[in-house]
């Protein structure tokens, strides 16, 4: 399903829905993904949840559910042993923002297991 090479690729329609759930979890303030159980994302610890909510709240504008747009700007490439996912989030005034979604996505045992590592604007 996902490419093993240096280019980067769109996200492909199957993790779109992953990332929508983490997404909603975050608009709800489920930020360990700990409220919502979401198939395949681990649950973040309570310091990179924390930080991650600094960073949404820093950045000034509410987080809202994906907007279909997003699509159009987010990537994954394979980086040696994972694939790096930046997926742009929307907020209430901007359908595709500067806000990027970072997680690796592995391999394990023949399915993909999602670790959110940050949110921030790269």
């Amino acid at each position: 399903m996902l490419h093993k090479d240096d280019a980067e690729h769109p996200v492909p329609e199957p993790l779109r829905s992953t990332f929508r759930q983490i997404a909603d979890a975050f608009v709800a303030g489920d930020f360990q993904l700990r409220d919502h159980s979401i198939s395949g994302v681990r649950p973040l610890d309570p310091d990179t949840a924390e930080w991650i909510a600094d960073s949404i709240s820093t950045y000034g504008d509410a987080i809202a559910p994906l907007n279909e747009e997003t699509w159009n700007r987010s990537v994954y490439r394979w980086m040696d042993g994972y694939w790096q996912a930046l997926v742009d989030l929307t907020t209430i005034s901007e359908p595709v923002s500067d806000l990027t979604l970072h997680a690796k996505l592995y391999e394990i045992d023949h399915d993909l297991v999602v670790t959110v590592d940050a949110v921030y604007v790269p």
